[in-house]
């Protein structure tokens, strides 16, 4: 059930690779060791001219790639600090961008909060 929303920003003149959803549901999932069909991905982009650091020039920002992950449970402290480890390094080389500027957000557990089809995922 992990579903990612990632939100990336990028700068003027950078080109995605079209295929960057995909590649990025693909490293999601052998991190996560999850089967075909079950890491979802929605990926958007954000133009460097609506991201901003305090007490940074525009020019001098880094671009980051936002992360936030959805699941069903949340590994322990130990294996969620691994996990994380490994999303960020994953994330990082298929946006292309260093692992320090991935930054993931793992929202509370999903069972017996979310619905897919109408259908609440048992807690």
């Amino acid at each position: 059930m992990p579903i990612l929303d990632i939100e990336m920003v990028v700068v003027p003149g950078e080109v995605l690779d079209p295929g960057i959803s995909r590649a990025i549901a693909e490293a999601a999932a052998t991190v996560f060791s999850t089967p075909a069909g079950t890491t979802w991905v929605k990926f958007h982009t954000l133009p460097a001219v609506d991201y901003a650091e305090n007490g940074i020039e525009p020019a001098e920002a880094p671009a980051p790639v936002f992360v936030r992950v959805l699941k069903r449970d949340l590994p322990e402290s130990g294996a969620l600090r691994a996990e994380a480890a490994k999303l960020a390094a994953a994330i990082a080389s298929v946006c292309k961008r260093p692992v320090e500027n991935v930054h993931i957000l793992y929202e509370p557990p999903g069972a017996g909060r979310v619905a897919f089809g109408g259908r609440l995922v048992d807690g």
